[in-house]
């Protein structure tokens, strides 16, 4: 791998050098990397382009990582993942897409990822999108997440879009079973003309199922944010979803967080919040010797911290 690859497995996915336990690195379309263990296997699919990851019942403290990476222009990437999460297992999935176009057309990746949750199954999920390069040419990203939770199952997703995305849609769609239960923060940046659209659902099948969604994100310059995220209650259950946005600049921001009842115990709440940095945090740390624009910087930080 050349330099650039290197840096972005950095950034997008904590890889320096060849990462212990499972991996599989998708480079410009093209395998570039595979290793499997003992309770995690990765097939290549024979239908469509993309992966079957497939970890047995019980396992337990182990990482797989399925990072993808695009340094060539006019690039159109599209994968379909599948993870088969069995029974009891408690494992950490790393992945996430780095974009570096240094040339006039649109480099693009589109992710399918499908996760099927076993029985008392336990995953922390983490993806991180990111672009950088020179060129005129778009660093567009669509993800689609479809989480199926069985009963007592658990799932938190940290999905976060560091810098450097054109445009990007994320839709996620989710349904947790007896006892299960999903987690998700995501945290987004804009800048630029960006735009950034976010398409949440869950429904909460399950007795006892419950479901926190938390977005938080910042919008900078003349970029545009959107926020959609529906909560439906379909047996005794808690869900709580929620936005909060800095926007800056010209930006805009929508927030439409909405919730469904469809059980007399069915306990869900929303909340959203958009607006500006307040003066007086500014000049807090302004008074500590910083300049307003670094002041900006270190409130939006731990905003997104």
């Amino acid at each position: 791998m050349n330099d650039t690859e290197k840096e972005l497995l950095k950034i997008i996915a904590d890889m320096d050098g060849t990462p212990a336990g499972a991996y599989n690195i998708r480079a410009n379309g093209s395998l570039a990397g595979r290793a499997t263990t003992e309770n995690i296997d990765i097939r290549t699919k024979t239908d469509k382009p993309g992966i079957d990851i497939i970890i047995k019942p019980g396992t337990k403290g182990e990482t797989v990582h399925i990072p993808v990476i695009i340094d060539a222009s006019g690039l159109n990437d599209l994968v379909y993942n599948d993870f088969y999460i069995g029974d009891n297992a408690d494992v950490t999935i790393m992945a996430g897409c780095g974009i570096h176009n240094c040339g006039e057309s649109e480099s693009r990746h589109d992710g399918v990822h499908t996760f099927y949750v076993g029985k008392g199954a336990h995953v922390k999920y983490v993806e991180r999108h990111y672009g950088e390069g020179d060129g005129t040419g778009g660093r567009n990203m669509n993800p689609t997440t479809v989480v199926n939770i069985s009963d007592d199952g658990y799932m938190e997703m940290e999905t976060s879009q560091i810098k450097g995305i054109d445009s990007t849609y994320r839709k996620t769609r989710a349904t947790v079973s007896d006892g299960g239960t999903l987690i998700i923060h995501e945290k987004i940046m804009t800048h630029g003309t960006q735009t950034a659209d976010t398409d949440f659902s869950v429904d909460l099948n399950g007795k006892n199922s419950s479901a926190n969604v938390i977005s938080r994100s910042v919008a900078r310059d003349k970029s545009h944010q959107r926020f959609l995220s529906n909560i439906n209650g379909n047996n005794v259950c808690n869900g709580h979803t929620e936005c909060d946005a800095i926007i800056m600049d010209e930006a805009n921001v929508k927030a439409s967080p909405t919730l469904g009842a469809n059980h007399i115990d069915a306990a869900l709440i929303h909340e959203a919040a958009i607006g500006k940095i307040a003066g007086d945090q500014l000049t807090k740390l302004m008074t500590l010797g910083l300049t307003e624009q670094q002041a900006e910087e270190e409130i939006i930080n731990g905003f997104l911290k």
